[in-house]
């Protein structure tokens, strides 16, 4: 039998998350990799666009998904104030459309969309996406939690864009 004290491996950094350590937290959270994905939603001051990785599934019947905007977002209580709004997967090659949506990126500036029939605007040609109704909202910390039934999906074959460690990637797959 192996012993909790003998699989301690002397080179981790262990630590109680706080308010004095949130580098460390935040090290430790990116060692987790996950897709990257760009929230958009349509506003009394036009179309919103996010990237975010707080993305994930919650079940398949209700099809339900969540996301996490963060509260000191500047377009946080957008976000939290849309009845719908879309999670667009980014494949590999679509670094660019992250760039476009982080802050201070050009966002829908000279970039053509579509409007789903909620008027949210849709990205065409991402490697998937979840049109989806807001169907909760929950405290989350630092951070909203936005439940969103979908409505409607769709996919491609591709490679997803990937994000660890503070940085965009690719998936390889172990042989």
């Amino acid at each position: 039998m192996t012993s909790l004290a003998s699989m301690h491996n002397h080179n981790e950094h262990r630590f109680v998350p706080d308010s004095e350590n949130t580098r460390s937290f935040r090290t430790a959270l990116g060692n987790f990799p996950t897709g990257i994905t760009v929230v958009t939603a349509q506003t009394s001051v036009g179309p919103i666009g996010m990237t975010v990785n707080s993305f994930s599934s919650v079940s398949l019947d209700p099809p339900l998904i969540l996301w996490s905007p963060a509260k000191t977002s500047s377009r946080h209580d957008l976000f939290a104030g849309a009845t719908h709004f879309a999670i667009h997967v980014l494949a590999a090659d679509q670094g660019d459309l992250s760039s476009r949506f982080t802050r201070g990126g050009l966002g829908f500036e000279e970039f053509e969309w579509d409007a789903n029939p909620e008027g949210v605007p849709v990205i065409l040609g991402t490697l998937s996406r979840f049109e989806c109704e807001r169907a909760s909202i929950y405290d989350g910390g630092d951070h909203s939690i936005l439940l969103g039934r979908v409505l409607r999906a769709a996919h491609r074959d591709g490679e997803p864009l990937c994000f660890a460690r503070g940085a965009l990637g690719r998936f390889a797959a172990v042989s």
